[in-house]
Parts: C-alpha cells; sequence; structure tokens
C-alpha cells in the first residue's frame, strides 16, 4: 500500500535554515547558542525555526541549567525516510511495469 509523505511535515523540513539545524542536530544535540554559532542565524530567527520544528514534533528539548539543549526526534525523520522509500518502491514498479493510464 502506497502511503503519501507527510506534506506538513515536508514544508518544515523545506525551510533550508531549518533543514540545516535538522542536519546539525542529527550529529549532536546543541543548544541555541551553538547553533547561532554553526548556522550565523540571528537569535530571534533561530527561535523562530525551532519553535516550528518543535511544534511539529521533530525536536525535543531537554533544559540544562539556563540552556536549553535540543534533540533530534529520529522516528519523526524515520517516518518521513519510510514514506519517500514507499514512493520510490511504487515508482519503481510502474516503471518496471510500463504503467501508464491510456488517454480519452
Amino acid at each position: 500500500m502506497l502511503t503519501s509523505v507527510d506534506t506538513d511535515l515536508m514544508r518544515v523540513l523545506a525551510d533550508p535554515l531549518r533543514l540545516q539545524i535538522v542536519t546539525l542536530l542529527a550529529e549532536e544535540t546543541l543548544c541555541s547558542t551553538h547553533l547561532i554559532e554553526e548556522t550565523g542565524a540571528r537569535q530571534t530567527n533561530l527561535s523562530n525555526h525551532l519553535k516550528v520544528l518543535r511544534e511539529a514534533g521533530v525536536v525535543e528539548t531537554e533544559p540544562c541549567g539556563r540552556f536549553t539543549y535540543y534533540r533530534l526526534k529520529p522516528d519523526v525523520i524515520a517516518t518521513v525516510a519510510g514514506q519517500f522509500a514507499a514512493l520510490a518502491e511504487a515508482a519503481r514498479t510502474t516503471a518496471e511495469n510500463n504503467v501508464k493510464r491510456s488517454c480519452p
């Protein structure tokens, strides 16, 4: 059965800065100070993007003293990857079987 890719999540990940944040968080848990240094983004801009990522369920937070650390939720990324893998398999099957809709 073919599943469609979660379009809301794809919109969240389509932003270049958010994708950069996700890529950085895949390597290690970071606080906003680290993310500002790595991305060059302004604090307010970074905070807004982190809020979007939190609300979408892509990252989770961990308070540590006066800092907040951000961690990527791998299951969310794995779900999107699985959806794309299903689409790729469907496309492969379609191409191999020369499936096409006839024109009227």
